[in-house]
């Protein structure tokens, strides 16, 4: 089925690549356009558009009288959102998260502390909202209103830092969290104490306690690496 809004090249990008990244086409691979276009039964056109997208993402290249070959994975470019999502959903998911759930932690207690020093009112007051929706869904399997809400407090987080880099990463952070949800590497509801945190994270960023935003996100990040070892071990 195609996806909404994405067109003919959405559906094949759906099936290619991740069958891409599960590693079904390893790197040096050679795909042929006019096979593939006559396997998802679409014009050449439309296939090329797909490589197009797969090659901004550093998933293949295109050479001239070879053909459209997989690059190694060490090229690939693992912050992309769709790249992001298509590894969640393959074999290679409990290396995935733990990947990037590491990265949350080198990034995510340092983006609050800085919050603290520079999120705007508005910004406090976005965060104050994001945490009390969390505790609001944290209970009664509301998984997705939870993420909702998970999602948007971390966004704010890494915006409200002031670091325009830790910013960017607003998008890697929502694909991990989206991710544990839909892939069921989550509890039935969410460990309290971790709700908890949020909200005083939230009151540290508030109250300009820098020190205090970043040890409470460690702690968030520590909590979402021992999930790991229970459900992705």
């Amino acid at each position: 089925m195609t996806t909404p809004g994405r067109g003919l090249h959405g559906h094949v990008l759906d099936t290619l690549g991740p069958e891409i990244t599960a590693g079904e086409y390893p790197p040096g691979s050679v795909l042929r356009t006019d096979e593939l276009a006559q396997r998802f039964d679409v014009s050449r056109s439309v296939m090329r558009e797909a490589v197009r997208v797969l090659e901004s993402m550093y998933l293949v290249e295109s050479r001239r009288r070879v053909g459209v070959t997989v690059r190694p994975k060490s090229e690939w470019n693992v912050y992309d959102p769709q790249v992001i999502r298509w590894r969640l959903a393959g074999a290679d998911r409990p290396r995935q998260l733990r990947s990037l759930t590491v990265l949350r932690s080198a990034v995510e207690p340092i983006a609050a502390g800085l919050a603290a020093r520079h999120a705007t009112a508005e910004q406090c007051a976005e965060l104050t909202e994001c945490a009390l929706g969390m505790v609001a869904h944290s209970r009664g399997h509301k998984l997705e209103g939870y993420l909702l809400h998970d999602v948007a407090f971390h966004r704010v987080v890494l915006e409200a830092s002031g670091n325009e880099m830790f910013a960017r990463l607003g998008d890697v952070v929502a694909e991990v969290l989206t991710g544990r949800t839909q892939h069921d590497v989550m509890f039935e509801d969410p460990d309290p104490a971790a709700v908890t945190l949020h909200v005083q994270v939230a009151e540290a960023v508030r109250a300009g306690d820098a020190a205090r935003a970043e040890a409470l996100t460690r702690e968030i990040t520590v909590g979402a690496l021992q999930e790991l070892d229970i459900l992705a071990p």
